[in-house]
C-alpha cells in the first residue's frame, strides 16, 4: 500500500480546514442532498464528502454507508485531494497503490474509486468528493467533468457560499 505524500503546506492546510469550523459537526440536509444527488447521477452505491484531517478522513456526508471516519493512512481521498483534477481508479485490486489496502482486501471490498479534490477558500486541498463501488467500473471524460462540477458545488457548500 502506497501512502499519499504529506502536502508541503500541511500546517496551513490543516489550519484552513480547522478555520472552516465544519469538522465533527452534525449531518446537514444540504450535504446529504448533494451526496444523494451525486449517487443518483452516477448510479453509484456509495458517495463520500470527505474532509482530510491530520490523522483521519472525516465524512461530512455519505450515501450508501453510515461510516463516519477512517484512518487517513488507508484513505483513497488523501491521494485524490492532491491531484490537480481528480483521481480515478477503475479497479483498485489491480492498482499497485491500493491492491493491498485493507478497504480493498477486507470486507469493504472496494474496487472502483473516483474522487475530485475539494479546496478551502485559499486554495488548500481539504478533502475530496468521492464515488465508490464494490465492482470495477470505467469512467468517461464526461463523467469526470460532471464530478468536478459537483466538487465545486460541494466546496461552495463547505464555505457556506451556496
Amino acid at each position: 500500500m502506497k501512502l499519499a505524500p504529506i502536502p508541503t503546506d500541511e500546517s496551513e492546510r490543516i489550519a484552513a480546514l480547522t478555520a472552516l469550523n465544519i469538522l465533527d459537526t452534525p449531518r446537514e440536509p444540504r450535504f446529504d442532498y448533494l451526496t444523494d444527488l451525486v449517487a443518483d447521477v452516477f448510479e453509484m452505491p456509495m458517495v463520500f464528502l470527505t474532509l482530510v484531517d491530520s490523522d483521519r478522513q472525516w465524512f461530512k456526508s455519505t450515501f450508501g454507508t453510515a461510516v463516519e471516519s477512517t484512518p487517513r493512512d488507508v484513505g483513497f481521498c488523501d491521494h485524490a485531494m492532491l491531484e490537480p483534477e481528480a483521481m480515478v481508479v477503475p479497479n483498485a485490486a489491480e492498482d499497485a497503490r491500493f491492491a493491498d489496502n485493507p478497504f480493498v482486501t477486507g470486507d469493504f471490498h472496494l474496487r472502483f474509486y473516483a474522487g475530485a479534490p475539494l479546496h478551502g477558500p485559499n486554495g488548500q486541498a481539504i478533502g475530496a468528493l468521492a464515488l465508490v463501488d464494490t465492482k470495477p467500473r470505467e469512467f468517461s471524460a464526461e463523467q469526470l467533468r460532471r464530478l468536478k462540477k459537483f466538487a465545486v458545488l460541494a466546496e461552495g457548500a463547505i464555505r457556506r457560499e451556496g
